[in-house]
């Protein structure tokens, strides 16, 4: 009987031997096993593509695990399981700090790596069905899609204005300074020079018809940051 696959599992491993008795296991089950073997294609694939999950090798060519790991992180909402050769705890953690769900060593037996997939996917369910969500009266970000609605409209934004303004509903009512805005999307301190937070504070507000010269959905809290606003969203 043929399983007709109900998951999409990206794969990013350069051993092709491995990779392709990996992808031959998962698929007798209700997986599909996309391969990638290498980091710097990983990353576009990953965020493109979305897939429920993506088993990452820390060693690359390319970019390792560790860095394809921290790039796809912010813009990927799916279970990342790493899967390295060493059993070095400093890796795990590493990998968990940097966003990763769970962790393997190589050569994991085929029926303990299929059991932690669904544990993880089974973990995913839960998060996604009690997050789907974020709602504060007139505004509604989906998590799933990556999509927002205001006053019952769909609003179109590119991926760094949806994150940004994912950051502030998540601190809903709390200031969010320009460094922790900073470090969220760009991975760095704010140097209390640069003005492209406030660039990008103003391109969402466009997005959003909040009026940049009175902004009373995103307010400006001088010499601090930014604030979304719940009075503004009927919350």
């Amino acid at each position: 009987m043929t399983i007709t696959p109900t998951f999409h599992i990206i794969l990013v491993e350069d051993d092709n031997e491995l990779a392709e008795l990996i992808q031959d296991f998962l698929q007798n089950y209700e997986f599909s096993v996309s391969i990638v073997g290498d980091g710097i294609r990983a990353v576009d694939t990953i965020l493109s593509q979305q897939p429920d999950l993506v088993i990452l090798d820390v060693m690359l060519p390319g970019q390792s695990g560790m860095d394809v790991c921290r790039a796809i992180r912010s813009g990927y909402t799916g279970m990342i399981l790493m899967q390295t050769a060493l059993d070095d705890d400093i890796d795990q953690v590493m990998g968990l700090e940097l966003g990763a769900d769970d962790y393997i060593v190589k050569q994991v037996k085929p029926r303990l790596l299929l059991s932690r997939i669904r544990a993880l996917l089974r973990r995913q369910e839960r998060t996604l069905s009690s997050k789907h969500e974020l709602r504060f009266g007139d505004l509604a970000i989906n998590l799933q899609h990556r999509s927002v609605e205001l006053n019952q409209q769909a609003i179109k934004l590119t991926t760094s204005e949806f994150e940004l303004l994912l950051l502030l509903a998540k601190n809903v009512g709390e200031v969010v300074s320009r460094d922790d805005i900073a470090q969220h999307i760009r991975g760095f301190e704010y140097d209390g020079l640069d003005r492209s937070i406030d660039r990008r504070i103003s391109r969402l507000r466009r997005s959003l018809n909040d009026d940049p010269n009175q902004p009373e959905l995103i307010k400006t809290i001088r010499g601090v940051g930014y604030q979304l606003c719940m009075t503004s969203l009927g919350a």
